[in-house]
C-alpha cells in the first residue's frame, strides 16, 4: 500500500523540462574509453544513485543544465554561456564544456522542472550526490542553502520554495579554490603534472529529486555483530516522532530470517540464526525491508541490504599480528584505485564502467582496493558488496605543497583551526556517508604526510566514532604508532616494517611498474612510473619478478599489500590496464594465478643474517678494489679492515649510524653460520647504488640498482638457496655509485616450512 501511495503522489507533481540532444556533444578530449559513445543527454546515469536505501519514486536530474564562468565577486548572471551535461564536471570532455573554471571564479547552473506542491504534508528533497566543492543552491530565487565539501551527498527540502505549479527553476553556483585552498580535494591541481591531475569543479554526480511524507525514513546504519550473531540497525528520522515505531525486516531471498520492532531511539537488534557471513568468496548480501509506522498506520518504507562481516586484528598461530575477517586471518592483496576517467574525469561514463573496474579487479585475483583520496558514489561500494571486494577508504587530502611533512619530521603539521574544523567535517561526512557498506574495511585518514596533523587525536576519534572498522591513522611515511596498522610504502619494493605490539604490518603501496601505450595515453609529454618498460613481455616479467619478491613476506608477518596501480591516470603510466580500459596489460589468469599463492597458509620466515635495519652489525669491508677472488669464501680479508653497516654517505636520516662511504665503490664481506636449512631464501637489503652485486659462497645471486629510499627492500633468490650449507657461509657485495648518495647493507632471510596464519 505505501508504494501504491508514494508512486502516485510522485505522479500526480512532478514532470522534468527535457532539453534538445542536439544542444550539447562531447568536446574533443585527448582520449575516451569506449562507454563515452553511450552517453547522451537521454540516457545519462539513469541508475538509482542511492542503493542503500531506495524508494521507488525519484526523479534524476542529470541532463543538460545552462552554465555560465563568471568572476567569483559577481551575481547571478543574466545570461548563460550554454549547455553542459549534468554530472560531469565542467573540465571534463563528457560536460561539453571542458574549460577550467578555477579559483578566481563561480560556476552557475540552472535548469527547470515542472511540479505542484505536494499534498497531504509531503515534502519534496531536492539531493546532490557530490559538489566539488562550495554549492549554494536557489529554487524559484529563494536561497535554499549552502554546503562545502566536494565528495559528500546533501539534500535541501525545496517545498516551501516551490509554486504552486507550472516550471521550478533550479540555480546552483559553485566554487572550488582546488589547491590553492585547504580544503579536501585529493589529486586535483590547476596545472597538472606528475602524480597531480586535472581540477574538477561542480557538480560530478547524480542530481535527483525525491519526494516523501512528512515524516519519513532519513537513514539507515547497519552494524553488524558477527560475535552476537546479530545486526544492530540504527534509523534515523525526518520529522519523527518520539512514540513513532520503526519495523525492519531481513530477508535470505523471499525467506524471512529476522524482523525487529521499536521507537527510533535505539538501535533495532535483529537476531540472525546461522547467518550467512559475507567475504570475497562468498559476498553474501540479506536485504533488508524497513518501515516507519504511526499510531498503526504506515508512513513510510524502504529497501535495502546489509553483509554480516567482522574485521579485526588478532594474533595469528604463528604469532603474527594478522587481519582477520570472519575470524580467519585473511592476506588482503589488491591496487591502489584512484577512480579517474579520461572522458569523465571524476565520473565514470556509465554505471557499468563503474563497476568493470571492480570486475577486472577480481578477475586479476585481487581481494581488496585501496581507494586513494578519491570517494566515490554510493553505486561504486554497491558494486563492490556484490562482488566481494574489500575495500580502505582513503580521505582526500587536504593541503598545499608547503603543507607536506616528510617521512623523517618528528612532528605533525600544525593545522589552522578553520582547516582543521572544514577537514573533519568532510571526515565525519564520508563515515557517514559510507558506513553503509560490508565492504569497506578500513578508513585511512592521512596518505604521505600530505596535510597530516593531530595523527593521534584523529586515529583515536575515527575509530570510536566507527568501531567497527579499522584505522590505518597514516599510509605511508610519518608513522606515529596508533591506529591498527603499521604502513609502509615502498617503490617498486616490497618490504615491510615492524609492526609493534598491537598492530598489523602492512604495504600500503608498492610496485609502480609502469608501460606506456601508444594509442593510449593521455598526453605526449613525459609520462611517468616509478619503472617504466617498453614491451608488456617486460613488464609481465618483471611484475612476476617483484610478486616473487612479496611472496616471502607474508611468513614474516605482512598481513597486506596494495599494488600501484588499477589503471593509469593522466601522466602516470602505471595502470594494470590503459587509462582508457582499452587494454589490461597482463594476462589475466596469469595474474590472477600469481596472486591465488598469498591466499594460502604463509611459510614461517625469520632472519639468518641480520641487517643493520635497527641495530649495526660488523662486516668487513675495502674501499678500493681487492684482488681477484674476493667473493669466494676462502679469501683471505684478514686486511681488511671491519666496519659496521649500514655504509653510506651522507649519514641517512632513516638508519642508525654504520660506517661512511665516501668512495666511488665498496666491497664488503661476512662470514655467518647456521644450523638449518631454508627451504627458500630471501635477501633484505637496503641500497642507493648505480650498481651492486651480491654473492652467496662466491655465486651471483642478485644484481641491484637504483635506490630502496627509506626501507629495506625483500629481494628473492630463491633460485639459489641450493648454494647454502650448515655451518659457516659467506656473503660478499660490490656496490658502486660515483657521485650522489650512497648506501649499502643487508640480511637474508629464511623461508621454513609451512605455519598456520
Amino acid at each position: 500500500m505505501i508504494r501504491t501511495c508514494v508512486v502516485a503522489f510522485f505522479a500526480t507533481f512532478l514532470t522534468t523540462a527535457a532539453a534538445s540532444p542536439a544542444e550539447w556533444r562531447p568536446a574533443d578530449g585527448p582520449l575516451a574509453t569506449r562507454w563515452a559513445k553511450l552517453v547522451s543527454p537521454e540516457n545519462c546515469r539513469l541508475e538509482y544513485p542511492r542503493p542503500q536505501m531506495v524508494r521507488p519514486a525519484w526523479q534524476n536530474l542529470n541532463g543538460l543544465w545552462d552554465y555560465a564562468i563568471r568572476p567569483r565577486d559577481q551575481d547571478a548572471p543574466e545570461a548563460f554561456d550554454g549547455r553542459i551535461l549534468v554530472p560531469f564536471a565542467a573540465e571534463s570532455a563528457l560536460s561539453g564544456v571542458m574549460k577550467p573554471v578555477g579559483e578566481a571564479n563561480r560556476l552557475w547552473y540552472r535548469r527547470t522542472f515542472d511540479a505542484a506542491k505536494p499534498k497531504d504534508g509531503g515534502r519534496l528533497l531536492l539531493h546532490f550526490e557530490a559538489v566539488d566543492w562550495q554549492a549554494t543552491v536557489w529554487v524559484n530565487g529563494h536561497k535554499l542553502g549552502e554546503h562545502k565539501g566536494g565528495y559528500d551527498a546533501f539534500a535541501f527540502d525545496v517545498t516551501d520554495a516551490l509554486e504552486d505549479s507550472g516550471a521550478q527553476e533550479i540555480v546552483v553556483a559553485v566554487w572550488d579554490p582546488t589547491d590553492s585552498g585547504s580544503q579536501p580535494r585529493g589529486k586535483q591541481v590547476a596545472e597538472p603534472r606528475g602524480i597531480w591531475y586535472t581540477s574538477v569543479t561542480g557538480i560530478w554526480q547524480t542530481a535527483w529529486l525525491e519526494p516523501v511524507p512528512a515524516a519519513s525514513i532519513a537513514s539507515l546504519r547497519p552494524v553488524p555483530d558477527g560475535d552476537g550473531g546479530c545486526l544492530r540497525l540504527h534509523v534515523r528520522l525526518r520529522g519523527g516522532r518520539e512514540r513513532d515505531i520503526v519495523e525492519a525486516t531481513a530477508k535470505d531471498g523471499q525467506t524471512v530470517v529476522a524482523t525487529a520492532r521499536g521507537g527510533p531511539q535505539e538501535p533495532l537488534v535483529l537476531k540472525i540464526a546461522d547467518a550467512k557471513l559475507w567475504s570475497p568468496d562468498s559476498p553474501f548480501l540479506y536485504d533488508l525491508e524497513v518501515a516507519l509506522h504511526r499510531d498503526g498506520k504506515p508512513l513510510d518504507r524502504v529497501t535495502s541490504y546489509f553483509g554480516m562481516r567482522k574485521i579485526a586484528v588478532a594474533k595469528a598461530a604463528d604469532g603474527h599480528n594478522r587481519l582477520f575477517l570472519n575470524g580467519e586471518p585473511l592476506f588482503q592483496l589488491g591496487p591502489l584505485d584512484q577512480g579517474w576517467w579520461p572522458d569523465g574525469l571524476y565520473t565514470a561514463p556509465t554505471d557499468e564502467a563503474l563497476r568493470y573496474d571492480v570486475e577486472v579487479t577480481r578477475k586479476l585475483g585481487f581481494n581488496m582496493a585501496r581507494k586513494h583520496v578519491k570517494i566515490e558514489p554510493a553505486r561504486w561500494y554497491y558494486h563492490c558488496d556484490k562482488l566481494g571486494l574489500l575495500v580502505w577508504q582513503d580521505m582526500p587530502n587536504a593541503n598545499r605543497p608547503d603543507e607536506r611533512i616528510g617521512p623523517e619530521a618528528a612532528e605533525d603539521w600544525h593545522r589552522d583551526a578553520a582547516g582543521a574544523r572544514q577537514f573533519e567535517a568532510e571526515l565525519k561526512a564520508l563515515i557517514d556517508g559510507r558506513e553503509h557498506f560490508p565492504s569497506i574495511v578500513m578508513w585511512v585518514p592521512f596518505n604521505e604526510g600530505w596535510g597530516q596533523y593531530d595523527t593521534a587525536r584523529i586515529a583515536a576519534w575515527v575509530k570510536k566514532y566507527d568501531p567497527s572498522r579499522l584505522v590505518n591513522g597514516v599510509s605511508g611515511w610519518a608513522d606515529r604508532g596508533v591506529g591498527d596498522v603499521h604502513d609502509v610504502h615502498m617503490y617498486p619494493g616490497p618490504g615491510i616494517e615492524p609492526p609493534g605490539a598491537d598492530r598489523a604490518a602492512v604495504l600500503g603501496e608498492y610496485g609502480g611498474l609502469g608501460l606506456p601505450l601508444e594509442g593510449h595515453l593521455w598526453w605526449d609529454k613525459r609520462n611517468w612510473g616509478y619503472r617504466t618498460y617498453q614491451t608488456r613481455d617486460e613488464l609481465r616479467e618483471n611484475y612476476a619478478r617483484v610478486t616473487e619478491n612479496l611472496y616471502g613476506l607474508p611468513g614474516l608477518g605482512l598481513s597486506a599489500a596494495v599494488y600501484t596501480q588499477t589503471t593509469d591516470v593522466e601522466g602516470e603510466v602505471n595502470g594494470l590496464m590503459t587509462y582508457d580500459r582499452a587494454v589490461i596489460k597482463h594476462d589475466v589468469e596469469e595474474v590472477a594465478a600469481l596472486h591465488r599463492r598469498f591466499y594460502r597458509p604463509a611459510s614461517a620466515a625469520r632472519m639468518i643474517l641480520p641487517s643493520s635495519e635497527f641495530a649495526p652489525h660488523s662486516w668487513r669491508c675495502a674501499f678500493s678494489e681487492p684482488a681477484a677472488g674476493w667473493q669466494e669464501p676462502r679469501f683471505d680479508d684478514s686486511a681488511w679492515q671491519e666496519g659496521d653497516a649500514p655504509f653510506a654517505w651522507p649519514e641517512s636520516a632513516f638508519f642508525p649510524l654504520g660506517t661512511p662511504w665516501q668512495s666511488e665503490a665498496i666491497w664488503i664481506r661476512q662470514t655467518f653460520s647456521i644450523d638449518e636449512l631454508p627451504k627458500e631464501l630471501r635477501l633484505k637489503v637496503c641500497h642507493e647504488v648505480e650498481s651492486a652485486e651480491v654473492y652467496l659462497n662466491g655465486r651471483l645471486v642478485a644484481e641491484l640498482d637504483g635506490a630502496t629510499r627509506r626501507h629495506y627492500g625483500h629481494v628473492s633468490i630463491a633460485a639459489h638457496t641450493d648454494v647454502l650449507r650448515r655451518g659457516n657461509n659467506t656473503i660478499a657485495i660490490h656496490a658502486a655509485k660515483p657521485q650522489g648518495g650512497r648506501i649499502i647493507d643487508a640480511g637474508l632471510v629464511g623461508v621454513f616450512e609451512s605455519s598456520k596464519k
